[in-house]
């Protein structure tokens, strides 16, 4: 602020104070004070760059992509610009091209722990598993205290009698068990590893452990993914005719993991299909149309006025929104799970879409969402801190699934079952092929060579073949799944007859 009182055209003044502004969330006001700066001093690639990451903060992921272009067209070669340049590839889903501004970081300051792990996420989405231990191995050795690639390591590393980290993780928990962040990634380290020793009674209680200063933090409220439940019900009314005429793409949804990723690599190895990952468009595309005033992108406000919106400009706006930054001219996928909520809303706007809905089995669906790390600043799935929240979120999102199986069409809404797709894949690809308009193709059956990242959980399974060791797994907790299964039983999601514990 002094400087700019000295001299009120100093852009390197905008830039910190975008910066000072960005730290503290304001990031629409960190965009105007680098734009200021670029006004001033446009050949600047560290300010294009820190605006990409604002940009990217805001949801605005074509411009994000732009301004982190143009940064990079001007060389930079500071390592703070090039590792935020591959933040912000990353995030816009374009992982093999923020691999290239990692590695260039890594190698201009190899002193900077984050800049290591930044690197080893990457190499974990596209597959180089080996490498990317060697990344996280290095961001730990330079900073013992990040939780994230001890977690990381653990993650994609399968833990033995001989060989595990069980005792370093113990070491490292009671240090962090009030930081919650930090608690949360190295309990689910130590249940991964417990797991993985075929221990799941001590894997449960250190999830349990992992879970409770996050949950007592986020103050879930089971009213709100009710009421979320119940809006996404009432949208299947709209007409499903009009819209935005487009035959590219296919949602693959459904809760998180229950074998999306897996029918997104079946798919995406067929010659037509593109996988574009995770999207959030769509979503977004709703909230900017109906202008609702709420704070959250996904919630009863914005459902209930997605009849207001036009149709058409909402199908077009999201198929504008894929093109322009990821640069799909074909049949592509969008596997967002929580896009299971749109469905109605998706096929009104875009008819010729196809969705596809995974199913599994009801306490593997728990298991496997209660034992997953998800983003910890993403609301949505706050559910997983709590197990029998978990079983209460699943009772809701299944009455909603059934409820457009019986309301939405056919031929543009199905559902697949993940203990179906592993017990006859070649049935059930062929099925989903053909429910796509897709011919049958066999490469479809060796999705374990498909070389595309993979940006979610599932980034190491994925890459191995066909396995079913997966298959009924909440057997092996079911002492510790009491109170979820009671929840699961009381809906009538499952029958008393399947549990050996009564």
């Amino acid at each position: 602020m002094e400087a700019l009182k000295r001299d009120p055209g100093e852009p390197r003044a905008y830039y910190l104070l975008g910066i000072l502004t960005a730290d503290h969330a304001n990031h629409a006001k960190a965009i105007d004070l680098f734009d200021r700066a670029l006004t001033l001093s446009p050949q600047h690639p560290e300010v294009l760059a820190q605006k990409a990451r604002s940009e990217m903060a805001l949801l605005r992921r074509e411009s994000a992509v732009r301004s982190a272009d143009a940064a990079a067209a001007l060389a930079p070669d500071d390592a703070l610009t090039l590792d935020t340049l591959g933040v912000v590839y990353s995030r816009a889903g374009l992982h093999d091209r923020s691999l290239e501004f990692y590695k260039r970081a890594t190698a201009t300051a190899p002193d900077v722990s984050a800049y290591h792990y930044n690197l080893g996420a990457a190499l974990q989405f596209v597959g180089h598993m080996d490498e990317a231990r060697e990344a996280y191995r290095r961001c730990l050795i330079l900073d013992p205290g990040e939780t994230r690639a001890l977690a990381a390591i653990v993650q994609i590393t399968k833990q033995t009698e001989a060989d595990n980290q069980i005792a370093e993780l113990k070491a490292v928990f009671p240090s962090v068990a009030h930081k919650a962040d930090d608690a949360l990634r190295v309990g689910h380290a130590l249940a991964k590893a417990y797991e993985d020793l075929n221990q799941p009674a001590e894997a449960m209680g250190w999830l349990a452990k992992a879970k409770s200063a996050k949950w007592a933090a986020v103050q879930h409220d089971t009213a709100f993914d009710d009421a979320i439940f119940d809006a996404a019900k009432a949208t299947t009314h709209l007409p499903m005719m009009g819209g935005h005429t487009s035959a590219q793409p296919i949602f693959i949804v459904g809760m998180p993991r229950t074998g999306t990723t897996l029918v997104d690599r079946i798919l995406s190895s067929h010659s037509e299909v593109t996988s574009a990952g995770e999207l959030a468009d769509f979503g977004i595309s709703l909230k900017h149309l109906s202008g609702t005033r709420s704070k959250y992108v996904l919630d009863v406000e914005t459902l209930a006025a997605a009849g207001q919106v036009d149709q058409d400009e909402l199908g077009r706006m999201y198929m504008q929104r894929v093109e322009a930054t990821l640069g799909l001219t074909g049949r592509f996928i969008d596997k967002l799970p929580l896009n299971a909520i749109y469905a109605p809303i998706i096929l009104a706007a875009l008819p010729e879409a196809r969705i596809i809905c995974l199913r599994r089995h009801p306490a593997d669906t728990v298991l496997s969402n209660y034992r997953q790390l998800f983003a910890t600043q993403f609301p949505y799935y706050d559910y997983a801190l709590n197990l029998e929240t978990t079983a209460h979120y699943y009772v809701g999102f299944d009455r909603m699934i059934r409820h457009y199986s019986e309301t939405l069409p056919a031929g543009r809404f199905t559902q697949v079952h993940y203990e179906d797709v592993v017990g006859d894949i070649e049935a059930q690809t062929r099925r989903l092929l053909e429910f796509c308009g897709l011919s049958f193709e066999a490469q479809c059956l060796e999705f374990h060579q498909n070389a595309a990242p993979v940006a979610t959980a599932s980034s190491a399974q994925v890459r191995e073949p066909l396995y079913t060791r997966a298959l009924a797994r909440w057997k092996r907790y079911e002492a510790q799944l009491t109170p979820a299964l009671d929840t699961l039983e009381a809906a009538g999601c499952i029958d008393a007859a399947e549990r050996d514990i009564p």
